[in-house]
């Protein structure tokens, strides 16, 4: 499809050096854009997304186009904040449209909360995921746990938040929190931090002054307060948390992009009620990588970590090396993970029916023994 005038590669590239720099542009995305600069649209990125239209920044400012030509059934492949986009340019239609988005190199994706379980697409192209965690209320492990798995999954580096820091005064006290949450988080930066004292801002600044961040957490985590800090201006809504739980109403209700003073950019994000997996089997491996470990040193590929000779992984939690409950956890996230992959994948559904089937025989089996029955 063709509109009009014809814009080279290198013209575009030149002429989106200043917005489109400043919201993560470069070379790659240069070259990925080429074809859609030779029919005259313009590149640009999503910047917000709103019930069938986006706000884009494109090298003719700030944009509004309409995604009726990108809303395909799979809900992983619509329009997100975070996307790089070919748009119309002024005067060629009205509204203008985003005809394609160019292929993301990363995407963050859970599992919606509802009873279908569909993929959601939270942020594209990110590379830097910060998974904010409130000392308002008791430390969720399991919680943190999830949020690493997805964030692994999505290609993005981690890093842990905790957010109001200035409630724990006792820095003892505080140190050991950090402990209990690295102990979760292998390879994880863990950062302490007060938006009221300005605790641990300028530690995350630099984590996050290059590349494209999210910022992810439940409601109340304190993320639009954080956001503000890190943007330099009051550029999110901040409403208090509940004293009896920490627990917040939905400052944010969209997924916005900011632009850093320090370089880079930062999306926020609407605080989760549910952190369901979506196909991150790699992600857990990585959360739980000790036990992935332990695991290649048990006598048996196949074992199941239970009563099998030889487990290296039950040796683990006999000498108290591995915590029962992080063993406990990760079955869980890996069961979960493998009940949503069967929903789309025909060959998992029929290996966990086998999988049943054959416990089932050796439950049978056993209980016969046991009550001096042959078969």
């Amino acid at each position: 499809m063709s509109f009009g005038s014809s814009v080279s590669s290198s013209s575009a590239s030149s002429s989106s050096s200043s917005l489109l720099d400043a919201h993560g542009w470069d070379a790659g995305w240069a070259e990925a854009f080429a074809p859609y600069a030779a029919q005259g649209l313009l590149p640009g990125r999503v910047v917000r997304v709103d019930r069938g239209q986006c706000d884009i920044a494109t090298p003719e400012g700030i944009v509004r186009a309409d995604t009726a030509f990108v809303t395909p059934h799979d809900p992983l492949r619509v329009v997100c904040t975070g996307d790089w986009a070919a748009v119309d340019p002024e005067g060629v239609s009205d509204p203008r449209y985003v005809r394609t988005l160019l292929p993301r190199r990363t995407a963050f994706a859970r599992s919606t909360s509802s009873q279908r379980s569909e993929g959601q697409i939270l942020a594209a192209n990110v590379d830097h995921a910060v998974i904010t965690v409130s000392l308002a209320v008791e430390l969720d492990l399991g919680r943190i746990e999830r949020f690493l798995a997805l964030a692994w999954e999505s290609g993005a580096q981690p890093t842990i938040v905790l957010s109001k820091a200035d409630l724990v005064p006792d820095p003892v006290g505080l140190s050991y929190l950090v402990e209990d949450v690295e102990t979760v988080a292998p390879g994880v930066q863990v950062v302490p931090l007060s938006s009221e004292t300005g605790e641990g801002i300028d530690v995350l600044s630099a984590v996050v002054a290059g590349g494209t961040t999210v910022l992810l957490g439940v409601s109340g985590a304190g993320k639009s307060t954080l956001a503000n800090a890190l943007v330099g201006a009051d550029v999110m809504t901040v409403q208090a948390a509940r004293d009896i739980d920490g627990k917040g109403r939905h400052t944010t209700t969209t997924r916005n992009l900011f632009v850093l003073p320090g370089g880079g950019v930062l999306i926020d994000t609407p605080g989760l009620r549910g952190v369901g997996l979506w196909d991150a089997e790699t992600g857990v491996g990585q959360v739980f990588s000790e036990i992935e470990e332990l695991s290649a040193e048990c006598r048996f590929h196949d074992c199941a970590h239970e009563s099998e000779p030889g487990c290296a992984v039950a040796a683990a939690i006999e000498d108290g090396s591995l915590p029962v409950r992080r063993l406990e956890s990760y079955r869980k996230l890996l069961r979960e993970n493998q009940r949503i992959v069967a929903k789309t994948d025909a060959r998992v559904r029929s290996e966990i029916l086998k999988d049943w089937k054959r416990k089932g025989a050796e439950g049978r089996a056993a209980m016969d023994a046991k009550r001096g029955r042959v078969r």
